[in-house]
């Protein structure tokens, strides 16, 4: 046998026992991936408070009102905007539609990679190697997602998006690590899952010499059902 079918055995014996370790995934996870909505269900008006970098932000969310005024921003680092905060933060609404519809990270894991990471029969966490979808994608290969299923609710209650090595999603830009928690709240009577809070978490440098490390964490409150007017 010659060396270059030793080597194709080599590697096709590699690819089926990485194969193996792929499990199937189970028709709850499947039924709850299939709703799941990575911005939270829709139609709620809310309260968003983002803190980071020594700065607080609270602002207020309400899709009953047009486009360009369902956000208003209601304080800055603990106190009330002034007018020309109020104004720049008006503008910038106007030209940069927010919309309600955030990109969802279940469209990007990859079924092959599944892997049960932890199970104490009420809630089951599965680990899964995000594909790039986008051309431009330099990050997603190098992430995984970690879903939380609450299993009396069929809820995901928790998604983990983590770096599991450096990588570079632009030129000169170098991610030591980036990491994402995100929590849901669970179902409740009638109040469906709601986005409950994000934290972020990176640690990278631009060029060589400029810090990136950041540490933020939006926290969701008030939430109102937002019949439409």
């Amino acid at each position: 046998m010659g060396l270059k079918q030793v080597m194709l055995l080599w590697l096709l014996s590699h690819l089926v026992s990485a194969a193996s370790w792929a499990e199937p995934l189970p028709d709850e996870l499947r039924t709850a991936l299939k709703g799941f909505q990575a911005e939270g269900t829709r139609g709620w008006a809310f309260t968003q408070t983002t803190r980071g970098e020594g700065q607080s932000m609270v602002e207020r969310f309400d899709p009953r009102l047009s486009e360009y005024k369902r956000w208003e921003l209601q304080q800055k680092n603990g106190r009330a905007p002034t007018e020309s905060e109020r104004k720049t933060y008006n503008e910038v609404q106007t030209r940069h539609s927010r919309g309600e519809t955030a990109p969802n990270v279940k469209d990007q894991i990859n079924e092959s990679t599944a892997e049960k990471t932890e199970d104490d029969g009420t809630r089951v966490r599965w680990k899964f190697r995000l594909k790039t979808t986008d051309k431009d994608d330099r990050s997603a290969a190098h992430m995984t997602a970690t879903f939380t299923l609450h299993r009396p609710t069929g809820t995901i209650e928790h998604v983990e998006l983590a770096s599991f090595e450096p990588f570079s999603p632009v030129l000169g830009v170098k991610i030591d690590e980036a990491r994402t928690h995100i929590q849901y709240t669970l179902p409740d009577g009638e109040r469906p899952t709601l986005l409950r809070s994000i934290t972020v978490r990176l640690r990278g440098r631009a060029w060589w010499l400029k810090s990136l490390d950041q540490d933020m964490t939006v926290e969701y409150s008030n939430f109102e059902f937002a019949k439409r007017r």
